[in-house]
């Protein structure tokens, strides 16, 4: 697939590793390695793999003390050779905090896939890659960017990972990063998308919001997959009842998946669901012990027609239980526990007495294709060489801060709603899985009803809607239809370029 390896003028390869007892580890430089590829379909392209330093201005004692590096941030940028002027380019993230790009870069946007299979048939080790003929590369360059103990990116000798393991330092690390990679390609002219998943769509709203106010910089449009920007939505605080009818929907469509609503059709379950959740039970969570006892026993029997949990079962928990408590529930009586991230996923629990499954399911079942193939491709196929590993999913970003926000909520809904007043040519893609238990869709589309927007505004996003879970491209089914959405979103002719 890779043509020829090049360095970029005055970089250092990264397996060119300095030592520690002779070098000066503040002395740190990027370590690009630059690659030619052709696509499926004959384009030519470029990739530029390696770690990008970050570098801040600092003052002591009221004087300039020097442009010192704070981070190296490893980034896999695609560019099309002898692109037409105006060519979008398109910055991507994960989330978590503590993922790697690497779902979204080998799941669904990137010239290659990983070879995992999906639920039910899933590939065996040792795994592999394929083609992706339809990678959003065919209609846009693309930036896959790692933030800090992700990925391969550190902060450099004697800094503190820990500044970067927060809201607002990690907003302003990667909007630096795509600032700096914008000026060095020259690329303010070039239409700018953000896609983020996860808690990515949150740190892609915030970082747009940085972009526009620290640097001037207005992006033309937010991919945001499997989102959250209000976090009270998804937490399952005492005293908090909004959760627990936002998830209804959810586990309606897992119970459905796992056969549990007979011959009915996923649309009319999940509708029924819906309007039970916006209506009667909305209105039963906020009454407690006023209820009647004819009014609990009607909640119990319409939880049960709609959940297919037990009655027994919701009896206990008082109409409220977390998604992991429901995730050892569903389908106990079968030996199982579903996933999380995809509730379509099953796997049997090491206690079938537990009253939660914490462990992931899905999360065990396509960590070992995506790690397999990501420490190929990086090396084998785009030449970059690094002895660290690569963290795809860790627990070294945590605790993540949220000081921002102490005492509200944590949420980036207002700065969305600026935003789309500010730049009036702002248009935002939403994908949703039903099957996705960490970021379920009702949530989502709760936000959106509650922003305070015009017609104009609301006219700029597009929902689209998969039978799949949080990272719904594992259904190739599903990854078709994101794909052909995402390169018709970033391909729209700009206002005036019709």
């Amino acid at each position: 697939m890779a043509d020829e390896t090049k360095d970029t003028p005055g970089s250092t390869t990264a397996n060119a590793q300095k030592d520690p007892a002779t070098s000066d580890t503040k002395d740190v430089s990027d370590d690009f390695v630059v690659r030619d590829h052709t696509s499926p379909s004959g384009m030519r392209y470029t990739t530029t793999t390696g770690r990008l330093v970050l570098r801040r201005e600092e003052t002591k004692d009221g004087k300039a003390d020097g442009f010192k590096p704070k981070a190296e941030i490893f980034i896999v940028a695609y560019t099309k050779q002898d692109a037409e002027p105006g060519r979008p380019v398109t910055f991507a993230f994960n989330g978590g905090p503590g993922s790697a790009s690497v779902w979204l870069h080998l799941g669904l946007l990137g010239p290659r896939l990983v070879d995992s299979g999906d639920v039910g048939t899933m590939t065996p080790a040792p795994f592999g890659l394929v083609d992706n003929p339809d990678s959003l590369l065919e209609s846009s360059d693309l930036v896959m960017v790692d933030p800090v103990n992700t990925g391969f990116s550190r902060v450099v000798e004697g800094e503190k990972a820990d500044e970067f393991h927060a809201f607002e330092q990690d907003r302003d690390l990667v909007a630096e990063v795509i600032r700096l990679w914008t000026t060095r390609n020259n690329r303010w002219l070039s239409p700018k998308y953000l896609v983020g998943e996860s808690y990515g769509t949150l740190r892609a709203v915030a970082v747009a919001g940085r972009l526009f106010d620290a640097y001037g910089m207005a992006v033309n449009g937010l991919g945001l997959i499997s989102t959250v920007l209000n976090m009270s939505t998804l937490r399952f605080f005492p005293g908090s009842d909004l959760p627990y009818a936002l998830h209804l929907p959810t586990y309606a469509a897992i119970a459905h998946y796992h056969g549990r609503h007979g011959d009915r059709e996923l649309a009319d379950v999940v509708r029924d669901a819906e309007e039970y959740a916006a209506g009667d039970f909305g209105y039963a969570l906020t009454q407690g012990s006023r209820l009647t006892a004819e009014q609990h026993e009607e909640v119990v029997a319409r939880l049960h027609a709609v959940t297919t949990l037990d009655e027994a079962f919701i009896r206990r928990t008082n109409f409220r239980w977390a998604y992991h408590e429901f995730a050892a529930e569903i389908l106990r009586s079968e030996g199982l526990a579903v996933g999380r991230i995809d509730g379509r996923f099953t796997a049997r629990p090491g206690n079938l007495q537990a009253s939660d499954s914490m462990d992931d399911p899905s999360i065990r079942a396509i960590t070992g294709p995506y790690s397999a193939a990501m420490n190929h491709y990086v090396r084998a196929e785009l030449g970059y060489e690094n002895d660290l590993p690569y963290e795809i999913l860790t627990a070294r970003v945590q605790p993540w801060s949220y000081r921002t926000f102490e005492g509200a909520p944590v949420d980036v809904s207002g700065v969305l709603e600026r935003l789309l007043v500010h730049n009036p040519n702002l248009r935002v893609h939403v994908d949703y899985g039903y099957h996705d238990g960490a970021t379920p869709h009702f949530a989502a589309e709760y936000v959106w009803a509650h922003m305070n927007l015009d017609d104009d505004a609301r006219a700029r996003f597009t929902h689209h809607y998969h039978e799949a879970g949080h990272m719904m491209y594992l259904n190739p089914v599903a990854r078709d239809a994101q794909l052909r959405a995402l390169r018709a979103f970033v391909a729209e002719p700009q206002p005036g370029q019709e």
